[in-house]
């Protein structure tokens, strides 16, 4: 298919052309404000699928909001007319198209012709209100509130809020892309009054989504990673992450060294314990301990070393041997004494993960030789 994309270098654009190259969609016509208008009359004639991204919310006058969202319409219209080309139109509009304001009447503008042209032409027209958009590649200090507090908090810029409780309705991009690829398909999702809309829609209020953000700062000093298994959660987390400074992406972690080697813990989290890695010395052995609940998992990823085994009842030792050479996970089981040696020529490097984060009022770890 030849697609054609105007406001190609817009959020919604950068991210749906990264979408349909990913998809394996090769011939896109790519049209922004320096595009050469000239064109525009090449791309309406060959395109097979148009998505109108293109418009205008940040005018320095109010009367570029008509000229950029129903001029510029009219304009993509007329040539696809010339051109006898009935290929499916998409527009991005906006919820604020309901509004009686310059720019809410800008969008309805646009929307009304282009249902219009759908029905005098014969052309399947798929117009979508986007409530808020958020994700990677929005510009910041411009219209989204998202991007910017995301931008601001990121570089310990101070940010405004004109009230905690306003509760916002926010898509994510990436699905705004999954969606604009279903109407590519001709299976948009589409309610009974004809507009199309994207089915995951989150909401909340400003003060919530703040809080999670300045949450995400100070994970880094905290060890911690945000709640995964809540997707908006896990969506605002990915769009924080693409608005840290390009000197920031790395951070320290604090080393415990001693003459045996070293510790370093990773990750801490309250339900998925704690991810650590263990420097051992030639000969060293480190552990001789047992625990009632808490687990562990070892994954050795470099030297040789052998895990030692011995339930707290019994003498029976038990030998596992392992080496960054044959990556294997050894479970810890609890009611078990247990050590670790390094028996080769160089560090023995261990990745480890325990079922809770270290607690020293109640560490569960109990010194036993084994």
């Amino acid at each position: 298919m030849k697609i054609l994309v105007t406001g190609a270098k817009g959020f919604i654009g950068k991210n749906l052309i990264a979408g349909l190259k990913n998809r394996k969609y090769v011939e896109i016509f790519e049209y922004d404000l320096d595009t050469d208008p000239a064109l525009l009359d090449t791309y309406c004639a060959q395109a097979d699928f148009v998505f109108h991204l293109a418009g205008v919310n940040r005018p320095k006058d109010t009367s570029e909001y008509m000229a950029g969202n129903f001029g510029f319409t009219s304009e993509l219209l007329d040539k696809l007319v010339k051109h006898s080309n009935k290929c499916p139109v998409m527009l991005s509009s906006s919820t604020q198209a309901a509004l009686d304001n310059p720019y809410g009447q800008s969008k309805k503008a646009g929307e009304d012709l282009l249902f219009e042209y759908g029905r005098k032409n014969g052309v399947a027209v798929y117009v979508y209100r986007f409530p808020n958009v958020f994700g990677k590649w929005c510009r910041p200090n411009y219209n989204s509130a998202v991007a910017t507090f995301c931008h601001n908090i990121a570089r310990g810029l101070p940010i405004t809020i004109s009230d905690r409780n306003n509760r916002l309705n926010l898509v994510y991009i990436d699905d705004v892309v999954e969606e604009l690829v279903r109407a590519l398909n001709g299976k948009p999702s589409m309610t009974e009054d004809g507009f199309c809309y994207v089915p995951v829609v989150h909401s909340a209020t400003l003060g919530e989504i703040v809080d999670l953000l300045y949450s995400f700062k100070a994970s880094r000093e905290q060890l911690g990673v945000p709640n995964m298994a809540d997707e908006f959660t896990k969506k605002l987390y990915a769009t924080y992450l693409s608005y840290l400074p390009t000197d920031q992406f790395s951070y320290a972690l604090k080393t415990n060294v001693d003459n045996r080697g070293s510790f370093t813990e990773i990750i801490r989290t309250a339900d998925r314990g704690q991810f650590s890695v263990n420097i051992a010395k030639p000969g060293v052995t480190k552990g001789n301990h047992w625990h009632n609940t808490k687990n562990e998992k070892f994954l050795v990823v470099s030297g040789k070393g052998v895990i030692r085994f011995r339930r707290i009842d019994s003498d029976e030792v038990v030998e596992y041997y392992v080496s960054g050479e044959k990556l294997e996970v050894v479970d810890i089981p609890t009611g078990y004494t247990h050590n670790i040696q390094n028996i080769g020529d160089t560090d023995l490097v261990t990745f480890m993960w325990a079922s809770e984060p270290f607690d020293p009022n109640n560490p569960d770890t109990y010194y036993l030789e084994v």
